[in-house]
């Protein structure tokens, strides 16, 4: 045996500095504050006390900055050198770019679920429609807005291109929070569920072209009431009632960098 070919053997000492610790902690604090940050319960431009968050989430300080240094990777979270990070602003120049370059991933997305999914993958997705669906009925948006996501998100995995997916998943948090918000102009849930519909119909028969173009564009229209809202515009581009300010359907929430 060669010494290239002999096992690695390290003292005690060596290995425990080695050891890699798998307590979840700051995970799962981040988790709680990514679904805090993106459904407005802490808002654009808050600060993040630690003090404060620590005893809300029941851990130490080291776990929590772990944690805001994740939500900092996703720009969820801005850390400023010696003062308290803030929860990042919704930008308008950030939103063109952002649902630009998630437009064009979910357009690809579709065209290649369209022919690559499954019988019972396409029935798996119409389930969640329905569901989603119900839930608009009854105005339930948080639930609504979960089925949502996980739609946009299984329509990528049915593409069944990795690369693809990871690309896709490292946009998602920025992504969902502005979908958030502009789920809550009631002009642009209504008309999100139609586009939802048309998508669908477009998958079952296997056509590519029109399911990746419907979905690019349902995703551009989401960016467009996004940046509308933060213009001070009407939240209907179209302009069904242009003397109506994006304020007569929607709270805006503060922080938001007009």
């Amino acid at each position: 045996m060669t010494r290239a070919q002999r096992p690695l053997k390290l003292g005690s000492a060596r290995k425990a500095r080695l050891r890699v610790v798998r307590s979840g902690l700051h995970e799962e604090a981040a988790k709680r504050l990514r679904a805090l940050i993106i459904r407005g319960d802490l808002k654009p431009g808050e600060q993040l006390i630690e003090a404060d968050l620590c005893a809300a989430l029941g851990v130490s300080r080291t776990p929590l900055r772990e944690a805001l240094k994740l939500l900092a990777a996703e720009s969820l979270v801005e850390l400023r050198r010696n003062r308290s990070a803030i929860v990042t602003p919704i930008r308008r120049e950030d939103i063109d770019e952002l649902f630009e370059a998630v437009a064009g991933i979910e357009r690809f997305g579709a065209e290649l679920a369209a022919v690559r999914m499954t019988q019972r993958e396409h029935e798996r997705l119409t389930s969640l429609q329905e569901r989603m669906e119900r839930h608009h009925d009854v105005g339930q948006l948080q639930d609504y807005f979960e089925l949502n996501q996980q739609i946009h998100a299984f329509i990528l995995a049915c593409a069944r291109n990795g690369a693809l997916k990871a690309t896709h998943d490292g946009l998602m948090a920025r992504v969902e929070r502005a979908r958030f918000f502009a789920l809550s102009s009631q002009v642009r849930w209504a008309e999100s569920v139609e586009e939802h519909r048309a998508i669908m119909q477009a998958l079952a028969a296997r056509d590519g072209e029109t399911a990746g173009r419907l979905l690019g564009h349902h995703v551009q229209r989401t960016g467009q009431v996004v940046n509308n809202i933060l213009h001070g515009e009407t939240a209907d581009a179209r302009g069904s009632d242009p003397h109506r300010a994006a304020g007569d359907d929607m709270v805006l929430p503060r922080g938001i960098v007009r």
